[in-house]
């Protein structure tokens, strides 16, 4: 019973509540406030002899010395053990404005073993249209670590490769917003549901006054994602009015009846709204065990023949006892996975299991496998 309930709680994560109560600020976005990416292409210098030697590399520092007008000689190849080329990315927040700083990575894009104790120098950092929205530069924090031995043996601890700079970059201009433009705003849900948007709208117009049976609507349902809702042209006053509205509590509609399964970790998640049509499954456990025994052959009594290793291979297969078990129409979440835990399914049968009955056509739900 011990191993029926073990497997019940790491196996399988039933969601079985009923929908609760959010904030509108929880469950949607505005339309065009969001952050951007932003990259660039630097040197990590003052490595303990972890850089690299690669001709990008080699390049890259040439052109740094060059634009400090120093020349090296064409022919001659600089040592620099302790530079590695690095890649910068960083997100850059919606309303970031000149002046803030923004939090950047740092990775290693050649053969460098670590970049533990280095200093990012200058790097642009720039967006989609190419244009410079930050400048990165600063001492990385590093949480991995490497180490290797004269015989080549290593060991290395997360990963030394990718460092991190909190506050690393400066911005220098701000991506303009659509924020203020319009009479309108559109909410956008995180999970695009027809019943949500339709609640939503309703709530904004119930606790704003809105009349939508008289032709007096301040929110209006676009689709399953989007919500228009109409805002003061004033930014201020439009800042105001979305700090009032974000805080507006309702409940979403219920989720889709959907199984999710991650196949590389053994996950399994089951929606509450699963049910099964009548079934029957049988399981049985089918165990193939081989092993291999060296015996040695020696030549007879007369001296013919000669010493040879042979192999005996054992094949046993053992059938476990095979349970069937039968589903009455409108099975619930609980008796499903309470009956498919019963059986002794491990991760890899409990997928077949949901996949089987899905090809049956008992399982009324979406499987997705992620």
């Amino acid at each position: 019973m011990k191993a029926i309930k073990a497997v019940l709680l790491t196996l399988c994560l039933t969601i079985t509540s009923q929908p609760q109560a959010q904030r509108i600020k929880d469950v949607a976005s505005i339309q065009g406030v969001r952050a951007n990416q932003l990259i660039g292409y630097g040197l990590v210098v003052g490595l303990p002899g972890t850089g690299e030697q690669s001709p990008f590399t080699e390049q890259s520092f040439r052109t740094m010395l060059t634009n400090f007008g120093i020349s090296l000689d064409p022919n001659t190849k600089p040592k620099i053990k302790n530079v590695a080329a690095v890649a910068v990315h960083a997100e850059l927040p919606p309303f970031t404005k000149p002046g803030q700083r923004i939090d950047i990575t740092v990775s290693s894009v050649g053969e460098a073993s670590s970049l533990q104790g280095g200093t990012l120098l200058q790097t642009f950092l720039k967006g989609v249209d190419g244009n410079v929205y930050a400048v990165a530069q600063g001492s990385l924090i590093v949480n991995g670590f490497g180490a290797q031995g004269l015989d080549g043996s290593k060991i290395v601890i997360n990963t030394p490769t990718v460092g991190r700079i909190p506050n690393g970059a400066l911005v220098e201009q701000s991506v303009p917003s659509g924020f203020a433009n319009g009479d309108t705003l559109t909410l956008n849900l995180h999970y695009p549901d027809f019943s949500t948007a339709k609640r939503l709208a309703d709530t904004i117009n119930e606790r704003l006054g809105a009349q939508p049976e008289k032709g007096y609507s301040i929110a209006t349902p676009l689709d399953a994602a989007s919500v228009r809702v109409s805002a003061p042209r004033d930014v201020g006053q439009r800042v105001g009015f979305l700090a009032t509205l974000e805080n507006f509590e309702f409940e979403p509609g219920q989720a889709p009846a959907r199984v999710v399964i991650n196949s590389r970790t053994g996950t399994i998640v089951i929606g509450q709204d699963v049910r099964l049509l009548p079934a029957a499954i049988t399981h049985g456990g089918l165990t193939v065990t081989i092993a291999e025994n060296q015996q040695v052959s020696q030549p007879n009594a007369l001296g013919q023949g000669d010493t040879v290793v042979t192999t005996q291979s054992i094949v046993d297969v053992d059938l476990a006892d095979s349970r069937m078990f039968k589903f009455e129409p409108g099975v619930t979440l609980d008796q499903l996975v309470r009956a498919v835990n019963e059986v002794g399914a491990a991760p890899g049968d409990l997928m077949a299991i949901l996949e089987a009955l899905r090809q049956a056509g008992a399982l009324r739900g979406e499987l997705v496998v992620i």
